[in-house]
């Protein structure tokens, strides 16, 4: 789909195309002359797991370099072909100023590919290359994130005025880069992280009564409710608080809207949320609330597992060591539950009580 473009993103798509034809000039100069085509990319990495005290991790700094050299490896000479023919559809998109998904990109060439991870792999590949973000590429992610709230936002030519209907669920932009003119009067950003969370507060009218804006990216957020929580707070520089269940699954989606994915590391200075407190649910909240034993479920293998190795992150250990305890906690007690447990209390316990007394006590992390 095409659509109207701005001078700035006119100057970027054509420095970026002139970056990927000197690169492709280069693959056909070496090959011309018999010399394998190389690629040089930076490795990021944004936790590490090492237990030494010597950890590395930068969000701004490669940690290492990979080298490609097409002719040495057969491994590698696959790799080259999927990352020209990807870098060829980016180039094309660029061109005719239209956008696709990833799967989108994965279906060009399916018999090729083989499978949609060959795909994401190319274009994370690409991006280093290029040192950009995906959304840069005109690569886009289907959007699913959710908002509402004390909020209003246009994206190009169309508004979005979630202050009419505070509580009513919009969907979060998928062209993040193009929305402006933000106003706002709300005092704090709620992320919640599944959608039915977010329509139980919905349901309970939750931001008529409270001046806040509530975001679910519904499980682990896609790229672009990252970028708008991003953007959100940059502009509004409004707290910003996160209800997750407490089981490692929820807790992993905590530290990707804080700290960022391993799979996106070198994009996860545009994309993380530093500023992030976590409201809950604590491993406590079961005892606090006296929630009974139907509500709490045993760690399965695979929970214990993820969590222990979640434990030798060192952004943990070096950034948020009370998050890390929590865990702990949470590996030795053995149980989890989800955030909709609070409802035995009642079933607007969660917005009547829970997160506004979490939110005027202080109690989060």
């Amino acid at each position: 789909m095409k659509r109207k473009r701005s001078r700035s993103e006119i100057t970027d798509r054509n420095f970026l195309l002139k970056k990927i034809k000197d690169f492709t000039r280069s693959v056909v100069k070496n090959l011309c002359n018999g010399r394998s085509p190389v690629v040089i990319l930076d490795r990021f990495q944004n936790y590490c797991t090492d237990q030494t005290g010597n950890c590395t991790c930068s969000f701004d700094l490669p940690k290492s370099r990979e080298k490609l050299v097409s002719f040495q490896r057969e491994c590698y000479t696959r790799r080259m072909d999927i990352f020209v023919r990807v870098l060829l559809i980016v180039q094309q998109l660029l061109q005719e100023n239209k956008h696709a998904s990833k799967r989108d990109i994965y279906y060009m060439h399916p018999s090729v590919f083989s499978e949609q991870a060959i795909v994401d792999r190319a274009i994370n590949d690409i991006c280093i290359l290029l040192s950009c973000s995906r959304h840069n590429l005109n690569v886009v992610s289907v959007g699913k994130g959710l908002v509402m709230g004390w909020l209003r936002f246009a994206e190009g030519e169309k508004m979005f005025d979630c202050i009419k209907s505070p509580s009513t669920g919009h969907p979060i932009p998928v062209h993040v880069e193009e929305v402006k003119d933000i106003v706002s009067v709300a005092d704090y950003i709620l992320v919640v992280e599944k959608e039915a969370v977010f329509q139980r507060l919905s349901n309970d009218s939750f931001c008529d009564t409270h001046r806040c804006i509530v975001i679910t990216g519904r499980g682990y957020p896609d790229v672009s409710t990252r970028r708008f929580l991003r953007l959100l707070i940059e502009k509004l520089c409004l707290p910003v608080y996160c209800l997750v269940d407490c089981d490692p699954y929820g807790f992993d989606i905590l530290t990707i809207y804080r700290f960022g994915s391993m799979e996106m590391a070198y994009d996860a200075k545009s994309l993380r949320v530093p500023e992030i407190r976590w409201l809950g649910a604590f491993p406590s909240d079961s005892e606090n609330y006296q929630l009974p034993e139907q509500c709490l479920f045993p760690l399965t293998e695979e929970d214990k597992k993820k969590a222990e190795a979640m434990l030798l992150r060192c952004y943990l250990q070096h950034e948020v060591p009370q998050w890390r305890s929590e865990l702990q906690v949470m590996l030795q007690r053995g149980v989890k539950f989800e955030i909709e447990a609070l409802s035995v209390v009642s079933i607007s316990f969660l917005s009547d009580e829970y997160i506004p007394s979490k939110i005027q006590s202080a109690v989060h992390i």
